[in-house]
């Protein structure tokens, strides 16, 4: 059952005068987590929760569906036609004024805009102001308790291992003359993790060399895996989290090169994400050590704009960073003004990413991604050590 007392502090905090949790054949997974409704369950009739910043919480469900939210507290409204539903609608909502809802203005924030357009409107035409509800999905989405955080901590120190693990793997294969694939590699990592009790949930790692990476989400396949070699340059980019309910996902990035000496370019774009990863995270430190608020674009414009002045701007074509939770993507604040503008802000017991990267197609690529956790007195850690130089294979 949910915490309501909770949220109306959180719906308090937010300005807002409530939030309206809203279904119809299953389309917001949002709205059941925050519940703690079965998502599994089938609703073929609309459905709407609304939690008041105070009072008495309550429930409009259709008659052809009476108990479908009869786990939840609060009074209960029967609808039966879609005169009736927008009569009761209005009735539920009251005095309310400004009312949450998953939703995002322009879209900016699309990963909470799960509500059509249609409902929307609807709430519109009857009085009410609909405002977003992604700082409301955001603490109760991707706030992690210490426990989470704990399983974060767990997973990264079992990633980092295999990741050691898979770069040592190439140079021993090479030196017994054999030449493991990009394919192959991954394959090991994968069996590794369910070695050491983790899982990636069937999202599998990236392993690429040279031009491959310029494609961000490359995938190795038996097709076309090609054998790792000297002279090659290595991206492995690997998540993956404790295998129990509740852990929190580890994702990190790592580029080598076969050899002693890399290509001096090779050298130089690893030096620019590289750089440009660090002056995101320190741009965030210096916030919260002020006090100062910061949002995820603003993040994402100090990161890009290193890599803008180094001359590679055009080639940094993926946000800096994504939100972490028990999917590897969360629901929290990305690290973004490029595919969205993520207006969110940055508040404690959150988790993500920092990956810059340059992409060079046809040729070469270099991401480097950190896990960064805000802890609940703002301190900003990193989970994991930071790649610093490019992993030199020994062949």
């Amino acid at each position: 059952m949910p915490d309501i007392a909770r949220i109306q502090r959180e719906i308090q905090a937010e300005g807002a005068d409530g939030w309206l949790l809203y279904d119809f054949h299953n389309r917001d997974a949002i709205a059941y987590r925050v519940l703690g409704l079965d998502f599994g369950k089938f609703t073929s009739r609309r459905w709407f929760y609304f939690i008041p910043a105070r009072g008495e919480p309550v429930r409009l469900v259709s008659r052809v569906e009476p108990t479908k939210l009869d786990a939840l507290p609060g009074r209960k409204v029967l609808y039966l036609s879609w005169r009736e539903l927008h009569a009761r609608l209005g009735e539920i909502l009251g005095a309310a004024r400004r009312v949450a809802m998953q939703f995002s203005p322009t879209a900016n924030i699309p990963y909470v805009s799960t509500v059509d357009g249609g409902t929307i409107d609807l709430v519109r035409s009857l009085g009410f102001e609909v405002v977003s509800s992604a700082g409301l999905v955001q603490i109760f989405e991707a706030v992690l308790g210490e426990a989470g955080y704990l399983s974060h901590v767990e997973a990264g120190e079992r990633v980092q291992r295999i990741k050691d693990q898979a770069f040592a793997l190439v140079g021993a294969e090479l030196r017994a003359g054999r030449a493991l694939t990009t394919y192959e590699l991954q394959q090991f990592i994968l069996r590794r993790y369910d070695e050491l009790g983790l899982t990636c949930q069937g999202e599998k790692p990236i392993c690429g060399t040279n031009e491959q990476p310029a494609d961000p989400h490359f995938e190795p396949t038996p097709e076309n895996a090609r054998p790792i070699r000297p002279g090659d340059m290595l991206l492995v980019d690997l998540w993956a989290k404790l295998d129990r309910p509740g852990a929190i996902f580890y994702d990190i990035t790592w580029c080598a090169f076969v050899g002693r000496k890399p290509p001096d370019k090779y050298a130089e774009i690893f030096g620019v994400v590289r750089d440009a990863r660090d002056a995101a995270l320190a741009f965030v430190r210096r916030r919260f050590a002020a006090g100062e608020a910061v949002h995820g674009y603003e993040v994402d414009d100090a990161c890009r704009e290193v890599v803008r002045q180094a001359g590679w701007g055009e080639h940094f074509i993926h946000r800096t960073g994504h939100s972490i939770g028990e999917q590897v993507h969360g629901n929290g604040v990305n690290i973004d003004n490029l595919e969205t503008k993520d207006e969110r802000l940055l508040v404690p017991g959150i988790c993500f990413s920092l990956e810059p990267g340059i992409y060079l197609e046809g040729e070469m690529a270099a991401r480097s991604e950190i896990d960064v956790f805000i802890t609940p007195s703002g301190r900003v850690e990193v989970s994991g050590p930071m790649q610093q130089e490019l992993v030199l294979i020994e062949a």
